[in-house]
Parts: structure tokens; C-alpha cells; sequence
């Protein structure tokens, strides 16, 4: 049973990649775009992409006498992963630390590709993450990971479009849903927004908003999974997103295709509802000159009286098995991010969200102005809430198949194909039949 669940995990830790076809020993972990400052130190071999990431590693390097960083950027996300999982089936070839999206943890964790952090000292650093950052890396007791940048949602908007036609900010779905309508009969050449079919974490966090717990599942029962990817608040989103969709209120482009990004910040979809890392992808596509104005505010509710804080990504540092000295590489993991100077430098110049709260609940960090938002303090006003109040997910082992099934239910829903519980009871239909091919017991 558990040689069946690692060979599935080897699959889905790389769907929706483009295999390379490269050998484990291709992305060496021992060459580093780095300068080692003490040659006589144990070296960590690190495989990251996070932006502005050398000079993070510098700054860790001449801090530590004892331990020194050896980066190469391997790829990012999916590229980086199927390496990865290239190496942990040859046997060799994985770095000591390397950055995965929390999504993907119980991914690798199954195939016993990462180590439990509660042996190398994960408590000491507990108490500097929020419940639910913690919770994103944890599997019931193991802790696989150290949580570094987050993705709690807000909604960021054209404030000069919404004035133009008369139009709040919305607070509620229910005054989103009014202001599509609004916009649309007032003869608008854009839409209010987009969703994307392929959006997946950001799906998945709307639906977990109204409450949708679709997975249950625990590393130390490896062969056990509950999934309820159908249950009512899944299908109270859906069915309000469809009946916009339907109606013509928002557009069902791609995400973060170049048409998508062209229409972010070409005027055709008024509000984002994005993650805290957004303001820095709206910012980089957007053109200086332009005279569009920019404003952040809070994510709508279903509830003004009852918020309920979501999270839409996140990245994280795991020690691998494959690590040669593992304590040196959980030091890495849980220092190499765990200085205000490093911080300060993810934040103004890779646009990262902290989860490090020495550095998030600080003065400089909440009352930090964006000029791209007018100079307004977004963090302060949005996404500091959003990220004390989100209490963390449970991803599957096999989340990456997961998202792709949702993808292909969404689309069939938004192209007329199904409605919007027929979508979401096929998912589950199609999910239940994957877990127990692939040697699951459902709970």
C-alpha cells in the first residue's frame, strides 16, 4: 500500500508540468549562484525562486559562522517540482532545503520526501506564525515546513471606474453581485471581474470562505482521506458565481494568460479579489503613466457581522530526506527569513507578504505606504486582518489532480455544459474514484 501511494504521489506532485525529461543530477544542489563567505563552514544547499532572493542569502551568509547557504533557483512552481520528484525517485539528486507552496506539502510528505521538523527545533519558532500559518504546514503533529510569505485576500479596485458609474466599493457578495449589474446597465465597455476556471487556490479559498471543508487528512494515516469538495458552502459560491456568469456580469478568462493580464490593468475587469502578493503582480504589469487609480479594501462576505478571513498561496521552506545534515539544513529553514533586515528586503523589493510576525505586526510593516495605491497603507486598512484571521487549510496529497478536476468542472459549468451542483457533485464522483485507485480509504 504505501510503495502504491509514493509511485501516485511521484504523478501528482508533477501534474500540470511540462516534463523536462532532466536527470536528478541536471540541477546540481553543490553549484551556487551565491558567494560562500566561510569556506570552512557546513554548507545547505537551498533550491528557491523567491525574487531578490541573493541578497537574502548574502545577508544569512555573513550572519552565520557555523552554516552557509548554497542557492541555485531550480525553477519555479511546477518546474521546480517535477525536479524534485525526479530526484526523489532516483534517490539523490533533491537539495537540503528547498521552497515549496504550502499546497504541496502533503504532496511530497506521503512520498517521504520531507522531514518532520519537530525533531530540528520547529517549536522554538512557532510562536512567530499566526494559528493558521502554522496549521499550513503542519499534518497533525509533523511539521513539515516553515511557513515564509503568505497570501491572506482583499479586493483591490478601480476606484476611478466605480466613481465614474456611481458605484461603492463593494463589502458584501451581496453589493458585488448589485455593483456587476449596475456597471453592466450603465453600458460599461468592462465587467465588474473575472473568474477564472483555472483560478484553483483561489476557487478553492472563495469556497472555504462560505465555509467548504473539503478535505480531512492526516500524514500519520497515510492511506486514509475524507473529501467532501460538493458539501453546501462549495455550492453556495458556485451557484452565485455561475448565476453572474450567466447573467454576463463577470468574465471567465483564463487567469494569468497575457490577455488576462492585459485586462487587469486595461480597465476591463474593475475589481481583483487578490491575495496579499497581488498589489506587487498588479504593479509590475501596470503601466507608469497610466491615470488609473488604484485602491484596496477589504475581500467581500457573505456576513458584514461575521468576517471570515481567507488565503489564496503561500510559499514555504522544507528540510528534504535527502538533506546530508539535516539540523544545519533546519537552521536554514527557520533563520534564513527570520531577520527584519531580510524581511525588509523581500518587502520592498520581491513585494512578499510576511508570515514572520516579529516583522508583520511591526510599525514599519502596517504603516508601510504604496504609491501604486495612492499612498495608501494597504496593510494597515486590508491585509493585516486577513492574515490574523485566517485559520489555516487542509490540502490533499494529491491537490495538484485536484485542481486540475476542478478546473475542467468549472469550465464545463461556465460553458453551459452542467450547472453548478452537477459540477461540483462530478468533482467529487471523480475524486472519490481517483482515491481509491490510488490505494485511499475514504473516511
Amino acid at each position: 500500500m504505501k510503495s502504491k501511494l509514493i509511485a501516485v504521489g511521484g504523478t501528482v506532485a508533477i501534474a500540470a508540468a511540462a516534463l523536462t525529461g532532466c536527470s536528478a543530477g541536471e540541477s546540481s544542489a553543490t553549484e551556487c549562484t551565491n558567494e560562500i563567505v566561510n569556506a570552512d563552514a557546513t554548507q545547505v544547499s537551498v533550491w528557491a525562486w523567491y525574487p531578490a532572493f541573493e541578497e537574502v542569502v548574502d545577508l544569512f551568509n555573513e550572519n552565520h559562522d557555523d552554516v552557509q547557504i548554497c542557492w541555485t533557483n531550480a525553477g519555479q512552481g511546477n518546474d521546480e517540482y517535477t525536479k524534485f520528484s525526479t530526484a526523489l525517485e532516483a534517490g539523490s539528486g533533491a537539495p537540503d532545503v528547498i521552497m515549496l507552496e504550502s499546497e504541496v506539502l502533503s504532496s511530497f510528505s506521503i512520498r517521504d520526501g520531507l522531514v518532520d521538523l519537530t525533531e530540528y527545533g520547529s517549536d522554538e519558532v512557532k510562536d512567530n506564525y499566526s494559528e493558521g500559518a502554522w496549521k499550513d504546514v503542519s499534518s497533525g503533529a509533523a511539521v513539515y515546513a516553515i511557513p515564509v510569505d503568505g497570501g491572506p485576500m482583499g479586493m483591490l479596485y478601480r476606484q476611478d471606474i466605480l466613481d465614474e458609474y456611481g458605484i461603492a466599493a463593494p463589502t458584501t457578495w451581496d453589493e458585488f453581485a448589485a455593483a456587476a449589474q449596475a456597471l453592466k446597465d450603465a453600458g460599461a465597455p468592462g465587467v465588474l471581474a473575472d473568474f477564472p476556471t483555472n483560478g484553483r487556490a483561489y476557487n478553492q479559498a472563495l469556497f472555504a470562505q462560505a465555509g467548504s471543508v473539503p478535505f480531512e487528512y492526516d500524514n500519520a494515516n497515510p492511506t486514509e482521506i475524507g473529501i467532501e469538495v460538493n458539501d453546501e458552502g462549495a455550492k453556495k459560491v458556485n451557484a452565485y458565481w455561475n448565476d453572474l456568469v450567466s447573467k454576463g456580469l463577470v468574465a471567465t478568462d483564463d487567469a494569468f494568460t497575457a490577455d488576462y493580464n492585459t485586462k487587469l490593468v486595461d480597465g476591463s475587469y474593475a475589481i481583483y479579489v487578490a491575495a496579499a502578493w497581488g498589489p506587487g503582480y498588479l504593479g509590475g504589469l501596470s503601466d507608469a503613466d497610466s491615470d488609473a487609480v488604484w485602491r484596496a479594501a477589504p475581500v467581500p462576505q457573505w456576513d458584514a457581522a461575521n468576517p471570515v478571513q481567507i488565503n489564496w498561496g503561500g510559499s514555504t521552506f522544507a528540510v528534504t530526506s535527502q538533506a546530508k545534515d539535516k539540523e544545519a539544513a533546519a537552521v536554514v529553514a527557520k533563520e534564513v527569513f527570520g531577520t527584519e533586515e531580510a524581511w525588509k528586503i523581500g518587502i520592498e523589493q520581491a513585494a512578499l507578504f510576511p508570515l514572520w510576525k516579529p516583522i508583520l505586526e511591526s510599525d514599519y510593516f502596517r504603516d508601510l505606504e504604496y504609491p501604486f495605491f495612492g499612498g495608501q497603507q494597504i496593510n494597515k486598512d486590508v491585509f493585516l486582518e486577513a492574515a490574523a484571521g485566517y485559520t489555516g487549510f487542509t490540502f490533499s496529497p494529491f491537490q495538484n489532480y485536484a485542481y486540475d478536476q476542478l478546473t475542467e468542472q468549472l469550465y464545463a459549468m461556465t460553458q453551459g455544459e452542467k450547472d453548478s451542483d452537477t459540477a461540483l457533485d462530478d468533482l467529487q464522483a471523480s475524486l472519490e474514484a481517483y482515491a481509491g485507485e490510488q490505494g485511499f480509504t475514504l473516511k
